[in-house]
């Protein structure tokens, strides 16, 4: 079952101990067929409730069958999710004889007929961190057969000319055997209760069916045998890589290349030869690189070709397997039996058919295919120290769980202004429900959210709306379903799944780190590298991406061990250079790349990243993510809280590349924690859903407008109130459970839509003003300044941000305060100078004669004061306007009715994009023909320094 159960793995909050279990049972009556009544019972003594977390005696069964055959599953057993068991499938506790039992009738239990085999475990509720037993399997009905040689579903290694027997015994009185190789039959026996045939002289490969029929009952088994073919040693054509290479001049061609070291032969079986391959679909294996190679012909244009390559080690490690059948490492589309029976048509219509009768995950081939139109092939990027990234994690956004749930939204994303979205991760992962970080195939796209086209519409789209695209990728490990595990592993049970070998080339048998999960990459491999290069040059190139999150770059060292935490939260060089290596390729590949590294270790390792290559054109510098949830929460909660690591100079960053955050997928809600823990104070409650909600505002003014690249969970500005660990059923399973046993990875419900929660006025309010804050961020020069955050464990907030570099008739000065305790409080200002400050919120005015005295804000508000006005930054601010912009649209250029002294361009993310010193000519022409289509904003200053704002598209 572990095909089945892959998903579950959670992506960082892992441990380094199993909680599986071996139980011992039994089943009664031990001979019965499908629809007799059976009773299964688990021995408690077998099993410690403790290391589950169960109290109550609450076990459940997980179950699945297969058909006669013994291979297929089938069946729809009511199991429910492995987070959380239906009740249908609970055990019965019998406490006098320390038991646990369930009644079945096979038929009824697992809703379907022909079943040859029953499957099953003992599970928590919540079995995620392999809390379950063994996989048990039983043989349903009175006639059995036992294939005595060879083993069942195995693959035999023999040389060409040899022979092969088979030998088989039933039970229940004989029966009549008949064997087929490669769909003939080449022997039958009529009637015997013991079967032996030697099939001599094999040349090729074969495939075989022994059948044997009781009365109206046939049970088949199969097996094969794999002739080696001698492998071809010939020089592999130059300028191919691994993977498919597809021939530009002739779509019935493609050349399949795997790097395979320590394999002796390899085939590649497919659609186009009907999955047995003969001599002629032996790979050739090339003198130097030592990679095999083929080149496949009478390819047809346009057509879904599927194949795997079988991959054989004729002298296996004790526990390896002799051959592996497996897809290519380096696929772009992978079809699976596990998962895509699950994926919604409505996601990916016209979806491929897996092809039937085959095992484990299959490759795509397609000539001729047509690229996808891009509308933006130039797209420019937001300066990095205007980025506001907005983490989304598509399965959890909308109902639809799609792509095109994405696109529909895009408005919405416009109208909160950010100007980035980050993906949690799309690569192919294992199951549908999930949060990526289980990746398998990191060239691959998973197809639950929708086709290869859908998500570069996605892109698109954003981009045409100034909107960057990043992806989160976990490329510190890879799940057991990946072809470079699965070339290389243990697999004591014959599942066909298991852990690296000692000569795994990519993956180490144990992580080199304390936060291990998956099978964990050695980084310092060679064959790593080039690996990791091609997933980045993939995303770039063939998706135009703007950036990657690199998930978990912690373990991307081999100095330390999986026990060793100070190792590996401490400085280590093998990880600085590794990680500066993979963001130098990126950049070869695209300058304006976006690097950035979850790492949330030591400052003095950040600072290797963070100031790397930061003095170029464009400059450089690697992105950190800036975990601050805690001091936030705080805040938002009404404690004290010192909030100064949120700039990048405190953490001795040379330019602005800090990241920081108060919320990403992987901490508790904010909100939530607000109405659970809230501090109060008479009839101010923060428990209060809309007093909690009025003052995320407040933590947005200084979280959002501290300079530097930052980021929001998505719906945190609607005040999403429900916790991170809100299980399927709704019940809410925290913290204070093992980190295995909460529902963290859970599918949480998305009732925002249907409730228009932004016709809540609580609600909205916070996205309309988080809007401003982050418009005021991308647009005001001002905010590219440095800050000086007040020093102190407080609740009361005081950000001063300056730009020495701009003039002082322009913003060039910002002072934020805010109070969050719970009631109202004086707030220390230090005014840089006296005068006439504005709130850039609404434009309002205070006249500034101390500039230390105290401004007294009530609970949960704050102010945004700067030395000039921020026209950008007001809602509806082209109201009022005396000034025309013609024509608009705009072709080549547009005039102004009025002469102003300068007239700037800004794209609607909010950077310049071009810049103008007029002649004082009213009727001045504006060029602007380079411009992509798109929406423009204008910011026009006359000799007065009074400004005007308006928009135009561009056509």
């Amino acid at each position: 079952m572990k095909k089945t159960l892959l998903l579950f793995f959670l992506l960082l909050s892992v441990f380094s101990f199993a909680q599986q279990q071996t139980v011992t049972y039994s089943v009664s009556p031990a001979a019965f067929e499908e629809t007799t009544s059976i009773t299964i019972t688990v021995n408690g003594n077998s099993i410690n409730e403790a290391t589950w977390g169960v109290a109550d005696h609450s076990l459940y069964m997980w179950a699945w069958a297969f058909d006669t055959n013994d291979t297929t599953q089938k069946g729809t057993p009511n199991n429910g999710s492995w987070e959380a068991s239906s009740d249908a499938s609970k055990f019965t506790y019998n406490a006098g004889t320390d038991t646990y039992t369930k009644t079945i009738v096979p038929t009824t239990y697992y809703n379907t007929t022909g079943i040859g085999k029953i499957g099953f475990l003992i599970k928590a509720k919540n079995g995620t961190g392999d809390k379950k037993s063994q996989d048990i399997l039983v043989e349903v009905g009175s006639f059995q057969v036992n294939l005595s040689a060879p083993v069942e579903n195995s693959a035999t290694i023999i040389a060409s000319g040899s022979n092969f027997t088979i030998t088989a015994t039933n039970t229940n009185g004989n029966a009549s055997y008949s064997l087929k190789a490669n769909g003939t039959v080449i022997n039958t026996n009529t009637n015997t209760a013991s079967y032996s045939y030697s099939h001599t002289n094999i040349t090729g490969n074969q495939s075989y069916e022994l059948s044997a029929t009781q009365g109206a009952v046939t049970i088949v088994k199969k097996f094969s045998v794999v002739v080696n073919p001698n492998t071809v040693s010939a020089a592999m054509p130059t300028g191919l890589v691994d993977g498919i290479n597809y021939n530009s001049a002739d779509a019935s061609k493609a050349t399949l290349v795997l790097d395979a070291p320590l394999k002796d032969f390899v085939y590649v079986a497919g659609s186009f030869n009907n999955w047995q391959p003969t001599s002629a679909y032996a790979m050739k294996k090339d003198p130097t690189s030592g990679k095999f190679w083929l080149e496949l012909t009478g390819l047809i244009s346009g057509v879904n070709n599927t194949y795997q390559y079988w991959v054989v080690d004729a002298t296996p490690l004790a526990n390896s397997p002799a051959m592996v059948k497996t897809a290519d490492p380096y696929s772009t589309l992978v079809l699976s039996p596990y998962d895509d029976p699950g994926i919604p048509a409505a996601s990916y219509p016209n979806i491929p058919a897996y092809p039937a009768g085959q095992q484990f995950e299959v490759t795509v081939l397609k000539t001729g295919q047509t690229p996808y139109n891009w509308q933006v092939t130039n797209f420019t990027k937001p300066a990095k120290e205007k980025l506001v990234v907005y983490e989304v994690l598509v399965r959890d956004f909308d109902a639809a769980k799609n792509y095109q749930s994405l696109i529909d939204r895009i408005d919405y994303f416009k109208n909160l202004k950010i100007n980035a979205i980050e993906l949690m991760p799309v690569m192919e992962f294992e199951g549908n429900e999930s949060w990526g970080y289980n990746t398998s195939f990191h060239m691959a796209l998973d197809k639950f959210y929708g086709s290869s086209d859908k998500l570069k519409e996605l892109i698109d789209v954003f981009h045409q709306n100034g909107i960057a695209v990043i992806l989160d990728v976990a490329l510190n490990h890879a799940f057991g379903r990946n072809p470079m595990v699965r070339m290389w592993m243990n697999d004591p049970d014959g599942d066909g799944f298991g852990s690296p070998t000692a000569e795994n080339p990519y993956f180490n048998m144990v992580a080199k780190h304390t936060y291990s999960v998956g099978e964990d990459f050695n980084h310092q491999s060679l064959k790593t590298q080039y690996y990791v290069n091609r997933v980045i040059k993939q995303w770039i190139e063939e998706y135009k991406i703007d950036g990657f999150r690199w998930d978990l770059t912690k373990g991307f060292t081999q100095a330390c061990t999986a026990s060793d935490e100070s190792c590996t939260n401490g400085y280590q060089q093998d990880r600085v250079d590794i990680l500066k290596k993979y963001a130098d390729y990126s950049w070869s590949l695209d300058p304006t790349h976006y690097t950035i590294f979850e790492h949330l270790g030591t400052d003095t390792e950040e600072q290797q990243w963070a100031n790397y290559r930061i003095a170029e054109t464009p400059s450089k510098g690697i992105m950190m993510w800036g975990k601050m949830t805690d001091q936030y929460n705080e805040l938002s909660m009404g404690y004290t809280s010192n909030i100064t690591r949120m700039s990048s100079a405190s953490r001795g960053f040379i330019a602005n590349r800090l990241m920081g955050y108060a919320e990403s997928h992987d901490e508790e809600r904010l909100m939530y924690k607000n109405v659970q823990y809230g501090a109060s104070n008479g009839s101010y409650n923060v428990k209060t859903l809309n007093t909690a909600l009025s003052r995320m505002s407040a933590i947005g003014a200084v979280s959002l407008l501290v300079p530097g690249p930052k980021m929001i969970w998505h719906f945190g500005e609607l005040g999403w109130e429900k916790s991170i660990y809100t299980c399927n059923d709704g019940t809410v399973n925290d913290a204070s459970a093992t980190i295995a046993g909460d529902c963290k990875l859970d599918t949480k419900p998305q009732p925002q839509w249907v409730n228009n929660w932004l016709g809540d006025s609580n609600r909205s309010k916070i996205y309309n003003d988080w809007a401003k804050m982050i418009t005021l961020k991308t647009v005001e020069p001002v905010f590219l300044g440095t800050s000086t955050i007040t020093n102190a464990n407080s609740s009361t907030v005081n950000i001063k941000i300056t730009n020495a570099s701009l003039a002082s008739t322009q913003l060039k000065d910002v002072v934020i305060l805010a109070n969050f305790g719970t009631s109202a409080q004086n707030v220390a200002t230090g005014f840089p100078y006296t005068g006439t400050w504005y709130n850039l919120m609404d434009n309002t005015t205070i006249n500034v004669t101390d500039v230390n005295a105290a401004i007294s804000l009530p609970a949960g508000e704050y102010r945004i004061y700067g030395n000039k006005t921020a026209n950008l930054a007001i809602e509806d601010f082209e109201k009022g306007n005396t000034v025309s912009l013609y024509p608009n649209p705009v072709s080549n250029y547009f005039t102004l009715n009025t002469a102003f002294t300068k007239v700037q361009v800004y794209s609607i993310s909010g950077q310049l994009v071009k810049s103008f010193a007029s002649n004082g000519n009213a009727d001045f022409q504006f060029g602007v023909s380079e411009l992509q289509t798109g929406l423009y904003v204008v910011k026009a200053s006359d000799e007065n320094n009074k400004v005007q704002v308006m928009k135009f598209i561009k056509k």
